[in-house]
């Protein structure tokens, strides 16, 4: 589903889940949904500024998020309020689910930047995953995670990131 300019905006409750709880919920535009990606809009839903060091998010910025059904990560375009792009941020999650205006999505800790002029590619929290336990509890969710990152990363480095976004 495509959401026409001239239709009222929809909205939904994106939905973090990490370790079967939820991490933080916020609500977002749903931009595009064609059964397989779904596209949504939102402004930085945290509390003040997260600075990483390499980035910072704050009150203004905003995301443009895509969740697949099918994949197993997420990709967040990160703007600033006069609409500079500060870069990519790409989680690794569980496939999405949509339903009843609840997109749910599943953190399994693993994750990767992008900077906007894509020179700076950062995998992140390898540590965390690495501690979370899932390769002992799920395996096959573990590999399939690594295998996300793995992807995410060649895409970053590969300019393939802006193609899958299109």
């Amino acid at each position: 589903m495509s959401v026409n300019s001239a239709e009222r905006p929809a909205f939904l409750d994106v939905v973090l889940v990490k370790a079967g709880r939820t991490k933080i919920s916020y609500p977002a535009e749903l931009l595009a949904d064609d059964g397989v990606r779904i596209t949504v809009r939102a402004p930085w839903a945290g509390d003040g500024v997260r600075d990483f060091g390499f980035v910072r998010f704050e009150p203004g910025d905003v995301f443009t998020e895509y969740y697949w059904r099918d994949r197993w990560y997420a990709v967040k375009e990160v703007r600033t309020v006069t609409g500079a792009l500060k870069g990519h941020y790409c989680d690794v999650t569980r496939p999405a689910e949509l339903s009843a205006g609840r997109l749910v999505v599943e953190d399994l800790d693993l994750d990767l930047w992008v900077s906007a002029d894509g020179t700076d590619v950062r995998r992140l929290d390898e540590d965390e995953f690495a501690a979370s336990g899932l390769a002992a509890t799920d395996p096959g969710a573990a590999a399939a995670a690594v295998a996300a990152l793995d992807e995410l990363d060649a895409l970053a480095r590969g300019d393939g990131l802006s193609t899958l976004l299109t």
